[in-house]
């Protein structure tokens, strides 16, 4: 049990059960005086025989036992001869193993620390210690030394280990006098300590409100935050503002120093639509290369394919069926120019589409590769194609650097083996991962661009679909008549109502949509609860883990994720003796439990029954959780046909998935989805997030809750609007950087 006030407690190190090199977690066993006790943590480079301060709580692991979980710690050197020979022995000091480390000790007893860092000279009086190898051991010492140093000083600001060897990584030895100089330089890349962390420690350090460095750093803030909300530049107006808001300093100083940012390229900036717009130098970068790659494969594209008439008719006998107009519109527009938009809501036929132009490609004797944004989303167009398709990431062949950022090796140098493209669902790419596309991308290749602009943006920054399309530089086909089969659901039919701004038809209850009036939020929660545990299993035979998928606008509240998603466990899920649990940063997970990956992570192991193996699991991939292994700190889940084993580092990574956002749900379909309607916060309360959720379901939808907030969503068009420069650069023929 976790105690209400930090405790403190000193000793020395007996173990190192484990260390992280890259974030400083640590297991040890500690030597209080009295027992020897197990403390976790982040303690970086902390080492057998140093003597060690801990502050923080007594907790109770299932796998470990009872732990002391720090919040806080220090170190100081070794006590005792014996304390520092296990020190030195270690291997903490590079050149330095056990047998050396006896000889220095026996050599300089508790002097021998003083004699490594000032007077390294002296370890030549050891056989077997040459001068270089002495300085050596000094310098590894002092870097050692130095870091520790500069985490006690980072840390009396709030600073945490695992930050302090970011921050090291970058200014090395110099860390803790950059910091003093400019507390505003950890905000930099690289490094990520959010501006109000370095806002205090400046303050601390009693730094005007006014300093330049403050401002500099408070403009970069503002931009870099944006970026996060999804756009690649901000209107140089609003950016003062904000900044000015943020400093709480005239706009006047705000001004002169967006200047001085311009002047020597530490913002870039283009003016367009009457008004000056500032980017970061990267995602200037990125959206000017997009453009000038997508003005190059519209002057030379690729080579038109003979007889696509003919081609279009031999399959229409052989699946005996007629292409409408647009459709045939579609076809030609790839297969002549080398280059497509494709776009329409659920029933319009951009699969079949699609599938055709993949046939006719492939006989003509070309290859072509098949794309989607997320694991889920490939794994739909592989099913609804035939073909094999893969996440662009996986495609473009990621690796992430040691800052958690993606790099390709695909590119100008690698270039995809393809004479085609597909990419699926491009109203979820953003324009970072467009430039990696296209950087890719060989001359003269086909590229077919398939999305639904009604959808969700990107949750990454720009709006490349709906820039794209803005242009009119490019073949657009919008598909916009509903097959006859596909007028026979509901679900299609009210999607398109909604998107012409129509209310639903929520009267029917013999198709497959069906709405739950009810104004209370609490009867809400237990309706849904209801019709995944129970209703919808009974009448329909649908399984709560693998058939019916709750969307929710938002996380919080009763109706949002978090809570359903207990309420939901439950229920489904209820506790057991027999199942055993775990709880991972504060969500409890249990064997049986449905959950999801949150991020990507290419390094995660699976294997298949029939004994195939392979790495990678995506953002939104959907599992069971089938069991908790206390002893080897591992839990397994069954993806699909893979079996993933996760490490409890990497299980931070899953969420329980009962319930999900709207927004992670994107790509994805379901065969039963479950809508709670409920008035909630105002910017998850718009028309296009309710069409995405409701196109999400395959074969059953359900509204529960009120019509107001149905009517109120289907009359709220208000799209998010995004600055973004890729339209404009298209246009007015900016040059192509790389």
């Amino acid at each position: 049990m976790k105690s209400e006030s930090l405790l403190e407690m000193t000793g020395s190190v007996e173990q190192v059960i484990f260390k992280n090199e890259s974030n400083g977690y640590a297991i040890i066993e500690m030597n209080n005086g009295e027992e020897l006790v197990t403390v976790v943590g982040s303690m970086p480079l902390v080492s057998v025989g140093e003597e060690l301060r801990v502050i923080g709580n007594w907790i109770n692991s299932p796998t470990y036992g009872t732990q002391f979980k720090v919040e806080a710690f220090e170190l100081s050197k070794p006590a005792t001869t014996v304390a520092l020979l296990k020190y030195l022995a270690s291997g903490v000091i590079k050149g330095i193993g056990p047998k050396t480390a006896g000889k220095i000790v026996d050599a300089f007893g508790m002097n021998a620390l003083e004699i490594i860092e000032k007077d390294p000279e002296r370890l030549c009086e050891i056989k077997g210690i040459t001068k270089a190898k002495a300085q050596k051991i000094s310098d590894e010492f002092q870097r050692t030394h130095g870091i520790k140093e500069m985490m006690l000083y980072l840390g009396s600001y709030g600073i945490s280990p695992e930050e302090s060897i970011r921050v090291w990584k970058y200014y090395g030895p110099e860390s803790a006098e950059r910091v003093r100089e400019d507390p505003y330089c950890l905000c930099r890349d690289g490094i990520g300590i959010d501006f109000g962390r370095a806002d205090e420690i400046a303050a601390s350090l009693e730094r005007p409100q006014d300093d330049n460095c403050r401002i500099r750093a408070g403009i970069l803030y503002v931009l870099k935050h944006n970026i996060g909300n999804g756009h690649t530049c901000l209107p140089a107006d609003k950016l003062l503002k904000t900044a000015a808001r943020l400093l709480e300093i005239e706009v006047e100083l705000v001004t002169e120093t967006l200047e001085e940012l311009k002047s020597e390229a530490s913002v870039a900036f283009a003016a367009f639509n009457g008004r000056e717009y500032i980017f970061t130098p990267q995602m200037y970068r990125s959206e000017v290369y997009c453009a000038g790659r997508l003005k190059m494969m519209l002057r030379y594209p690729a080579q038109s394919i003979v007889g696509v008439d003919d081609s279009i008719s031999a399959i229409e006998e052989t699946l005996q069926i007629r292409y409408a107009e647009r459709q045939k519109q579609a076809i030609k527009e790839a297969l002549l120019k080398g280059i497509l938009i494709l776009t329409g809501g659920p029933g319009t036929g951009k699969t079949t589409t699609l599938n055709a132009i993949i046939k006719i490609l492939e006989e003509k004797g070309e290859k072509v590769l098949l794309a989607a944004p997320t694991g889920r989303a490939a794994k739909r167009m592989s099913e609804l194609t035939g073909q094999e398709a893969k996440t662009i990431h996986r495609m473009l062949q990621v690796e992430w650097d040691e800052n958690d950022l993606p790099v390709f090796a695909k590119n100008e140098k690698n270039l995809l083996q393809c004479d085609a493209l597909v990419i699926d669902e491009l109203s979820m790419v953003d324009a970072n991962l467009l430039e990696a596309v296209l950087r890719a991308l060989p001359l003269g290749c086909r590229m077919i661009m398939v999305g639904d602009c009604d959808q969700l943006l990107s949750v990454g920054p720009g709006n490349v679909l709906g820039d794209l399309i803005a242009t009119d530089l490019f073949p657009v086909v919008q598909l916009d008549r509903i097959f006859r089969q596909s007028m026979q659901s509901l679900i299609i039919t009210n999607a398109h109502r909604i998107v012409k701004g129509q209310m639903p038809e929520l009267a029917v209850h013999s198709s497959d949509f069906f709405f739950l009036p009810s104004n209370d939020p609490s009867e809400i929660q237990r309706t849904i609860v209801e019709l995944c545990a129970v209703r919808l299993p009974a009448s329909y035979g649908y399984s709560p883990l693998t058939d019916i998928q709750v969307l929710s606008p938002g996380r919080k509240g009763k109706l949002g994720t978090m809570e359903l998603n207990r309420r939901i466990q439950t229920a489904v899920n209820p506790p057991d003796p027999s199942k055993r649990e775990i709880n991972i940063n504060g969500v409890l997970f249990r064997e049986g439990d449905k959950v999801m990956q949150v991020k990507n992570n290419y390094n995660l192991s699976w294997s298949k029954s029939d004994g195939s193996l392979g790495e990678g699991v995506f953002n939104g991939d959907l599992g069971i959780l089938c069991s908790i292994d206390r002893r080897a700190s591992t839990l397994t889940v069954q993806m699909d046909d893979r079996v993933v084993l996760y490490e409890l580092e990497t299980a931070a990574e899953l969420e329980l998935a009962y319930a999900m956002t709207v927004h992670k749900s994107q790509g994805n379909e379901f065969p039963a989805v479950v809508i709670p309607m409920y008035p909630g916060a105002p910017q998850l309360s718009y028309r296009n997030l309710l069409y995405t959720a409701i196109t999400r379901a395959k074969s059953l939808l359900i509204l529960v809750g009120t019509q107001r907030t149905i009517q109120a969503m289907v009359n709220n068009n208000k799209k998010t609007r995004r600055y973004t420069g890729l339209s404009y650069f298209l246009t007015q023929g900016a040059e192509n950087e790389e």
